[in-house]
């Protein structure tokens, strides 16, 4: 038995078959991942997230730590509210985790980490903090978090929070958030959708799922919420990304914050070295033209014989087609080939995403 979410018996109620997930007892469908997927790009869904590892950073040297602590700056973050998206490294420059981090004010921000690593977050927050005086991290255990994806969400979502709250929610910008009492809402998310990502108390959550699917919000599980993050080119921590690749090997240069150069955060030397190297490995997108299923590990082979690895693969039930994610040598090539079942089948190579807020992002 593993652990549960407080909405575990109205999983079971609603038929959802249950896998285990990093140690959580969580729903894979609730009869039909396919049309859950589905209900997410034309409509809404709502997916159980409370499993993630919500963490608030207070006191005076937030901030600096922080800086420390990242890749990404939350320097960034002039306005209250204001996300980012960031990895947090290792001295080898490795991905530890990648998260999202919210400034709420300077004294105070609020992390969302990977549930499956929650333990190993935690040990390293406490390693680099050092035993400073002016930081506390606070570890949300009595919340529950809720994801509500598709382009009703914001909508429906709005019509069930608090009236006091509805312009406010509706009026967020993408990738910021405000608390209200004990509600927080983000517009954020996991699936290429629009959409909220609501933090609230543990004992309130089961009438807010209630309520959502009274709206006609689709429970979703996590079957759905991988086929969504894979088409929307989002990466999945422990298959395209961890502790042993860097950032720039995984396609998010972006995420890191160059512009101060005083800023010592923590694998800065690492990838500054790598960064001027132009052998260095690339994150791409395949999309496969033969029959057949793109699964995670198979071997990629290009043009001059050279070989890589699929990090993420499966079918995707908006093109009708299978795509992967895939950690390819450097170079500029086109098209490659996929070992299946032993036979070599045609792949393109695209950039990603393969699918944004509904529509096709690659020629099928």
């Amino acid at each position: 038995m593993g652990l549960k979410t407080p909405l575990y018996d109205l999983h079971g109620e609603a038929g959802a078959k249950i896998v285990d997930f990093g140690g959580w007892d969580m729903p894979l469908h609730y009869g039909s991942q396919v049309n859950e997927h589905h209900a997410v790009r034309r409509s809404a869904g709502v997916f159980d997230v409370s499993h993630m590892n919500v963490v608030d950073i207070q006191g005076s040297g937030s901030r600096d730590f922080l800086r420390r602590l990242l890749a990404n700056d939350v320097a960034r973050l002039k306005t209250p509210g204001k996300a980012l998206y960031s990895c947090m490294l290792n001295e080898s420059g490795g991905v530890i985790d990648d998260l999202i981090v919210y400034g709420m004010a300077d004294d105070h921000y609020r992390v969302i980490m990977n549930a499956a690593t929650r333990e190993k977050d935690l040990a390293w927050l406490t390693k680099v903090l050092d035993g400073r005086d002016d930081v506390e991290v606070i570890v949300q255990s009595g919340t529950a978090m809720l994801a509500v994806q598709g382009p009703e969400a914001r909508a429906l979502a709005a019509g069930v929070l608090p009236k006091a709250l509805r312009e406010g929610a509706l009026g967020l910008k993408p990738f910021s958030a405000f608390a209200a009492g004990d509600l927080f809402i983000g517009r954020t998310g996991y699936t290429g959708e629009d959409g909220f990502e609501i933090v609230c108390p543990a004992a309130a959550v089961s009438d807010l799922w209630r309520a959502l699917l009274d709206a006609g919000v689709q429970p979703a599980g996590l079957g759905a919420r991988d086929t969504l993050r894979l088409e929307a080119g989002m990466h999945l921590y422990g298959s395209d990304l961890d502790d042993q690749t860097t950032p720039l090997e995984s396609g998010l240069d972006w995420t890191v914050g160059w512009d101060d150069e005083e800023r010592d955060f923590i694998g800065r030397q690492v990838l500054e070295a790598q960064r001027g190297q132009p052998d260095r490995r690339r994150l791409v997108g395949l999309l496969l033209r033969d029959r057949g299923v793109l699964r995670d590990h198979q071997r990629v082979v290009l043009a001059d014989g050279s070989e890589g690895e699929i990090t993420s693969g499966g079918f995707s039930p908006t093109l009708g087609k299978s795509i992967a994610i895939a950690r390819l040598p450097a170079g500029d090539q086109s098209a490659a080939q996929v070992e299946v079942r032993k036979r070599l089948l045609d792949v393109d190579i695209v950039a990603l995403p393969f699918v944004r807020n509904g529509e096709a992002k690659v020629e099928i």
